[in-house]
């Protein structure tokens, strides 16, 4: 993973099950990773398991675009095409569900 959260970024965000979870429009969307086509989108986060929970977008995919726990080992392990790596948006700015063009477009806002 090239840029990654802080542990300070990591230590902010709401625990697994404090947050409203899928599809609330005025849940805050604490993250952002990324890679080519595939966005995460992360509202909380367990330290000890090192688990976000989120909504994934892979490969463009916005059908298939779920809510969902997301392993940060595995965020942190995946490469494409041997060389390029998962990145954390460290420019994000925290906002609602309802205001991430990407979450609506795969139908992720209830």
């Amino acid at each position: 993973m090239w840029a990654k959260p802080t542990k300070q970024d990591l230590a902010k965000m709401p625990k697994l099950g404090e947050t409203d979870k899928e599809g609330n429009a005025t849940t805050i969307v604490q993250g952002h990773f990324f890679l080519e086509g595939n966005d995460w989108f992360v509202t909380e986060y367990d330290p000890v398991e090192e688990l976000f929970y989120g909504f994934a977008i892979l490969n463009s995919d916005y059908q298939m675009a779920e809510w969902g726990c997301i392993s940060y080992q595995e965020l942190k392990d995946l490469k494409m095409r041997g060389m390029f790596e998962v990145d954390y948006d460290k420019y994000w700015t925290k906002t609602e569900v309802q205001n991430v063009e990407k979450i609506k477009l795969g139908n992720g806002v209830y």
